[in-house]
């Protein structure tokens, strides 16, 4: 049995599957084929960009493989603030998370993908993106991750934060939407498998809905260097 299809799910078949993202922009209703010109645009001009089937095929299923690896107890409880201010808080988040090291085999599709889109922010936007770091997040039923920025302007290194999903025949009442509170008004995102998800980390709060049913996503934050004489950022 494959990792995605041992997934627990709601087998009603009087909902409506979620096929599209909720509450986008008019913009966003027309939907390219997946493309990092895309991507790069919608961030530059929206400061995020939520793309459907954005993740190809052959990398959803490296991540889906790498996540069947994964031992219940290599997940750890997720803390909220980084280095020594690191805090658990069961009332701002309850997922759990795993960090991913891409230099493994298995990994290497999401590695290339990863890279190549860092090249092409860098190539259009002139952001100066350095490094990558990404980990697979679990939530289970009833887990959540209130509102929050990836970053805090000018005390960190994280320019551009990556969600994407793994959650197939996700359908509406599972829960778990991503919420961005953009200028305009939230915009929610359903968990739906291969949806990919870029926004500025400083510039865009946002939460996750209480899920109903195991939800699995990666995430990742493109950095800008940090890296000094004696002190290598991000550490290996």
């Amino acid at each position: 049995m494959s990792w995605a299809n041992a997934l627990p799910g709601c087998t009603l078949r009087h909902r409506r599957p979620i096929h599209t993202v909720l509450n986008v922009t008019p913009a966003s209703r027309s939907l390219p084929a997946p493309s990092f010109e895309f991507l790069a645009a919608g961030l530059e001009h929206d400061g995020y960009v939520v793309q459907p089937d954005g993740l190809p095929p052959d990398v959803a299923k490296a991540l889906a493989e790498y996540a069947a690896r994964i031992e219940g107890e290599a997940f750890h409880v997720a803390t909220v603030g980084r280095g020594a201010l690191q805090q658990r808080n069961r009332f701002v988040r309850r997922d759990r998370i795993h960090w991913m090291d891409d230099r493994i085999p298995v990994l290497e599709p999401w590695r290339r993908w990863t890279e190549a889109l860092r090249i092409q922010l860098n190539r259009q936007l002139f952001l100066g993106l350095f490094s990558f770091e990404s980990h697979v997040a679990h939530y289970r039923p009833g887990d959540f991750y209130r509102r929050h920025v990836d970053a805090f302007r000018g005390e960190a290194n994280r320019l551009v934060s990556l969600v994407c999903y793994l959650n197939e025949g996700w359908i509406e009442g599972d829960g778990g939407e991503l919420v961005l509170y953009t200028p305009a008004g939230p915009v929610i995102v359903p968990p739906v498998h291969r949806t990919v998800v870029l926004f500025l980390s400083e510039e865009m709060p946002h939460e996750v809905k209480p899920a109903r049913r195991d939800r699995y996503s990666v995430t990742g934050w493109f950095r800008l260097n940090g890296s000094s004489l004696d002190r290598v950022d991000p550490p290996r």
